[in-house]
């Protein structure tokens, strides 16, 4: 009788029979999420909307839930970030060559030179294409929507020139598209479903500004923690530490809900 794992003859006088190899044990898929994980977010949103602005617990509520509740912890949150995250992380690859090697030199490593001398806000337009091309899912077009507004920001946030970047400009730069990204992605979560913005321009306005400043407040807090971190970035650990930095915004986001929300 051959050994174990040895050819089994299909009868005596036949070809050798190779075993049959085991059924590959797979992973557990995970479970599918609850079709209802954003209700109690959303529903202290309505009510933060309802408000005009003015119920800022049912604000903070909304977003301590939308990250302990919808999500499940900070680290989950973060990871919904998806094509925000790689978008993050190829334009701080940019502007970490920028600041090191010059504009110019960041540029045609991206064979972008022609932009080399142009408005910076040309220079970012150019850049869309590369870091966030202008995709199909609704993940990519928080990612592009979130780096346009970005654009949008530099004049107001004092960055006008590419050729004179600094390490503190590099950071609000970063700052702006984090806070833009989780603000677009919070709202397309619980924010798109049902929920009206005021008729008043004044009164959507509040609403906007006080959700952004809430989550400019938690990107800030923990980008501070992070600060010698990023000056030493390379490409190879640039995902790693966006990924912590939505972490622990995420998680500061929620302790600041909390606290809003009583």
């Amino acid at each position: 009788m051959p050994p174990n794992g040895g050819p089994q003859p299909a009868n005596p006088n036949g070809p050798a029979v190779a075993p049959v190899p085991p059924v590959p044990v797979r992973p557990a898929l995970p479970p599918v999420a609850p079709p209802n994980r954003f209700s109690g977010a959303r529903n202290n949103f309505t009510r933060f909307v309802s408000s005009g602005g003015n119920d800022r617990a049912s604000l903070g509520r909304a977003l301590s839930r939308y990250v302990s509740t919808s999500s499940g912890s900070a680290r989950q949150a973060a990871q919904r970030m998806g094509s925000s995250r790689a978008t993050a992380a190829g334009l701080l690859n940019f502007l970490n060559s920028a600041v090191s090697g010059g504009a110019q030199q960041a540029l045609r490593m991206l064979r972008l030179e022609g932009l080399a001398g142009h408005p910076i806000e040309e220079i970012f337009l150019g850049l869309a294409d590369y870091i966030c091309p202008d995709g199909g899912t609704v993940d990519e077009g928080i990612a592009r929507e979130a780096f346009i507004e970005t654009i949008a920001d530099l004049a107001e946030a004092g960055v006008t020139d590419l050729d004179s970047l600094n390490a503190d400009q590099m950071q609000t730069i970063f700052e702006l598209y984090a806070t833009n990204a989780i603000e677009a992605r919070i709202f397309n979560d619980i924010g798109s479903n049902g929920i009206t913005l005021p008729a008043d321009a004044h009164e959507a306005m509040k609403i906007q500004s006080q959700l952004r400043d809430f989550i400019s407040r938690g990107v800030a807090d923990a980008l501070s923690a992070a600060r010698a971190e990023m000056q030493a970035l390379t490409p190879q650990n640039v995902l790693g530490f966006v990924t912590r930095v939505y972490e622990q915004a995420f998680g500061i986001l929620q302790t600041f809900g909390e606290a809003e929300g009583g």
